[in-house]
């Protein structure tokens, strides 16, 4: 099959809020170089950050300081966070979002008095959420996409990377084989440094958020190339994902985080309250919390009538729910639902995967000249992201990436030769499927998604993992045996969905293999047979690697560098 090549000084894998301000600060770095951001449908249109609702946190106001931002991050993430980056995510949050207003042009809400609004979202000691109305994300990828627009950036749109290709001589990454999706041809881009930010996306899940072309694409490509990834059993999953029935895609969109924080209220069927009944904090108990005690209620026989729950926010005046929720109030008038002035069915939904790619401070990898930033990546957060933090961690390290790649390509880049080998099985992996008889991958997506939601889900045993580990090896077997009939390469989405359902296959496996390693319960993480989190002092993060197929799991100490277990670093301004 012949190849085509592309060169690049930097390739970008991505075009969210961590691709788009990579893109842009490696410009600004170092205007000269060659930036290509490839995208797997367009620019602007896609991605996870774009669906951001809620907001961005940050320590802005009197009262507030890092120190309480970070310390909130900590306990958030039950202390398995790797420290150092934490620090790096709420200090930096501070330049950033000064970057977005003053530089990029985003308008964020304002008080009275011209300060910025900062709402309160669930899990913080402070209200310190940056928004945009609760329609935070389109705001910053409308403004990054128009500052990508007018500069020189290659895009490469509707194009999916297929793998990482590594050097011949074993120096480090090549480039990444890529496939044309209008053409349906593959193509071999070089580049003397690439950006892992793909996004996460647990759509592997029965309900869950992101769009349905989020398929873990990234971590997938990170597990083939033998990378280490931590914390892969940390799958978040947002209380609040609107339950619309059957035969909707709308069900498990994210009614956001800010509705419980502004006083909404959590009804099980009988009309009750019930979230006092597990944490002092009611409704804006941690994400984890939250969605257990849901799954909880449901499990006593009170679930509502599609088998959720109900939010309430008619008891704080319609009127001002509908001036301060305008999108959600909208969204759910579009499914039939009056979220001002009734209830709403709302059941845990995935959002957000903690784990990915151990990466340093300067979002670089253990493979040389491959830097990996955002979702992608693990160790920010811990076993639990707080709401608001998602997009910060986007945008602070995508801008990282970017300056270090810049610095890095401009010192000492090189093209490297690739390992035609790995593009040999690459290839055959992605293209010997097409002209074969098909498997039924509507009902193979089905399967994934209730194994998954049933056996490593958000309340989990040794019995369900094992039962869910053997059931997706049998899923891995299904797909690599299933092919695609059409063989016509252009725009062929059929054949997308099964390369999609590979990944989500393969990184489900990562995250029953990490889970049934974890015999603790840690923030998204819960063991029904083991309920109790282990000695914080002695904390260890677990490890994915692929060796010839098979998933290998290790743990490693988390590194308590800044502050230990029962320590505060909270400064004199914010106690």
């Amino acid at each position: 099959m012949a190849l085509r090549t592309v060169d690049t000084d930097i390739l970008i894998l991505g075009s969210g809020g961590a691709g788009l301000f990579a893109a842009l600060h490696a410009k600004k770095t170092a205007p000269h170089l060659d930036v290509t951001v490839a995208v797997k449908g367009l620019l602007g249109k896609c991605g996870c950050t774009r669906m951001v609702q809620g907001g961005y946190n940050v320590a802005l106001a009197p009262g507030d300081s890092v120190e309480r931002h970070f310390m909130d991050t900590i306990e958030g993430g039950k202390w398995l966070n790797n420290q150092d980056l934490a620090w790096k995510l709420v200090v930096e949050a501070q330049i950033r979002i000064r970057e977005l207003e003053n530089e990029l042009g985003c308008f964020f809400d304002r008080n009275p008095d011209g300060s910025v609004h900062q709402k309160a979202f669930a899990g913080q000691t402070f209200d310190r959420t940056v928004h945009k109305g609760d329609l935070t994300g389109i705001e910053i990828i409308n403004r990054l996409s128009e500052q990508i627009w007018r500069r020189d950036v290659r895009r490469m749109e509707d194009h999916r990377a297929l793998d990482l290709i590594p050097a011949a001589d074993g120096s480090g990454l090549a480039g990444v084989l890529m496939l044309d999706m209008r053409t349906g041809e593959p193509l071999l881009v070089r580049a003397k440094a690439t950006l892992l930010a793909t996004g996460g996306g647990p759509t592997m899940y029965k309900y869950h958020t992101p769009s349905g072309d989020k398929t873990c694409d990234g971590l997938a490509m990170a597990m083939r190339a033998g990378l280490s990834l931590r914390d892969l059993e940390m799958v978040q999953f947002h209380p609040t994902g609107l339950l619309a029935g059957a035969g909707t895609r709308m069900t498990g969109t994210v009614l956001e985080e800010g509705l419980r924080g502004a006083g909404g209220q959590l009804l099980d069927s009988r009309g009750e309250r019930f979230m006092f009944d597990y944490d002092e904090r009611g409704e804006r108990a941690t994400r984890d919390i939250v969605s257990r005690s849901i799954m909880y209620q449901i499990r006593k026989g009170y679930a509502t009538q599609h088998g959720g729950v109900h939010i309430k926010m008619s008891h704080l005046g319609p009127d001002h729910v509908r001036r301060t929720f305008k999108g959600m109030v909208e969204r759910c008038a579009d499914c039939g639902f009056d979220l001002a002035g009734g209830l709403v069915e709302v059941i845990p939904t995935a959002h957000y995967m903690m784990g990915g790619v151990v990466f340093d401070l300067d979002c670089s990898t253990a493979m040389p000249r491959l830097f990996a930033a955002g979702e992608d990546t693990g160790g920010v957060h811990g076993a639990n992201r707080l709401g608001g933090n998602g997009v910060a961690n986007s945008t602070v390290f995508g801008g990282v990436a970017g300056d270090a790649m810049a610095r890095a390509v401009t010192k000492e880049g090189v093209h490297a030769d690739p390992d035609q080998s790995v593009i040999d099985a690459s290839l055959d992996r992605a293209f010997s499927p097409l002209g074969k008889p098909s498997g039924d991958l509507a009902e193979m997506r089905e399967a994934l998604m209730d194994i998954m939601w049933n056996d490593v889900g958000i309340l989990r045993t040794g019995e369900g993992l094992a039962r869910g580990a053997a059931a997706l090896d049998d899923l891995a077997t299904q797909v690599a045996r299933s092919g695609v009939a059409d063989g016509d390469r252009r725009y062929n989405l059929t054949w997308m969905d099964r390369l999609n359902l590979e990944n989500l296959v393969q990184v489900s496996r990562g995250i029953c293999a990490a889970a049934t390693a974890r015999t603790d319960s840690r923030g998204a993480h819960f063991r029904e047979d083991y309920p109790s989190a282990s000695d914080l002092d002695t904390s260890h993060y677990t490890v994915v690697r692929m060796k010839g197929g098979d998933i290998d799991i290790s743990t490693a100490p988390v590194a308590f560098t800044r502050v230990k277990p029962g320590q505060t670093l909270l400064s004199e301004a914010a106690e």
